[in-house]
């Protein structure tokens, strides 16, 4: 809103853009003088300026590899009182983040030409009894011999994992296998009306 003030007031005027806008004359006369002048902003606003110069300058000198814990430690080190959580967020403000060691893994991969059945769940994940609602997902745990993928299967009602399966590769197996192991730990009759949840994901993308 300040930004379109400041983009239009030389044809408009400042109050008659207030007068449209939900927004006082005053305080967008606050807002500009406070930029003017940074000894006017809150003292919140104060300190994370100061805040915003240690990080980037930590970041910076550390070769931008830095993600948020090692910046907020090295602030403590040098006895700058910071919370963990400031931190974060002013880097995650400012658009900085640390190096991440190895390729990213992607274990969630659409596939817009497979057939998608109707979600019966609509994002509401509750259950009143046990095997009417499973969820199942995908991911990756780094281990020292590398990466291993792991599919799981969870009980709604029960809060609990029903069926898991671990694999050096990503295979839609794995995901059959867990759910197979669930079905075959908690056998539940028709009348149960279970109905099994996944994402979109090209491993198990199926209702």
């Amino acid at each position: 809103m300040i930004a379109f003030i400041d983009a239009h007031r030389e044809v408009y005027g400042v109050e008659p853009i207030c007068r449209v806008l939900p927004i006082a004359p005053s305080t967008y006369h606050e807002r500009a003088a406070r930029r003017a002048d940074p000894g006017r902003l809150p003292p919140r606003a104060q300190r994370d300026a100061r805040l915003r110069e240690g990080i980037r300058r930590v970041w910076e000198e550390n070769f931008r590899v830095y993600g948020v814990r090692k910046v907020w430690q090295q602030l403590r080190r040098e006895g700058i009182a910071v919370a963990r959580c400031t931190t974060a967020r002013l880097m995650r403000q400012m658009g900085l983040a640390g190096a991440i060691r190895g390729k990213p893994v992607k274990t969630t991969i659409s596939n817009p030409a497979a057939p998608c059945p109707r979600d019966k769940v609509n994002r509401q994940f509750r259950a009143s009894r046990p095997n009417m609602l499973w969820v199942s997902d995908f991911t990756y745990v780094a281990t020292w011999q590398g990466f291993v993928y792991v599919a799981f299967v969870i009980d709604v009602f029960a809060r609990r994992i029903v069926g898991w399966r671990v694999s050096r590769s990503a295979q839609t197996g794995v995901v059959l296998d867990a759910l197979e192991q669930a079905l075959h730990d908690r056998r539940p009759a028709r009348r149960d009306g279970l109905v099994h949840h996944s994402d979109r994901g090209a491993q198990g993308g199926f209702n």
